[in-house]
């Protein structure tokens, strides 16, 4: 499969498709008459790619997991440490949104309450 037909047939962005390439992590891609051919295999590393960068992995760090990923299961603690250090850091901005929704709500509240003749 082609870059672009890699790109249209799994919504995957080409410039994500040329990192993938630049960064070399994977033997099956091929260049074949001046164009790259992804496998299955490919595709399952490109979908892991697109889950850590939905996820809030910068390109450094998507490369890093990929790298450590490849080496296989001596290096799961280290993926599950990035896992996990990603993970704290969504509950920290997801609680810090959440104390902004209590200050939003109580603004609201007190626009309400004088509205209806309160003090």
């Amino acid at each position: 499969m082609t870059i672009q037909e890699a790109s249209e047939k799994y919504n995957i962005p080409i410039q994500i498709l040329r990192e993938y390439e630049s960064w070399g992590l994977c033997d099956e891609v091929k260049k074949v008459m001046g164009s790259w051919h992804y496998d299955d295999r490919d595709i399952e590393q490109l979908s892991t790619i697109m889950t850590l960068h939905d996820i809030g992995f910068c390109h450094d760090e998507i490369e890093t997991y990929m790298r450590l990923l490849l080496k296989g299961k001596e290096t799961e603690q280290e993926r599950m440490e990035m896992l996990n250090q990603k993970r704290d850091g969504t509950l920290k901005e997801i609680h810090f949104k959440e104390r902004q929704l209590d200050r939003l709500d109580y603004l609201r509240f007190e626009i309400k309450k004088k509205s209806q003749g309160g003090f």
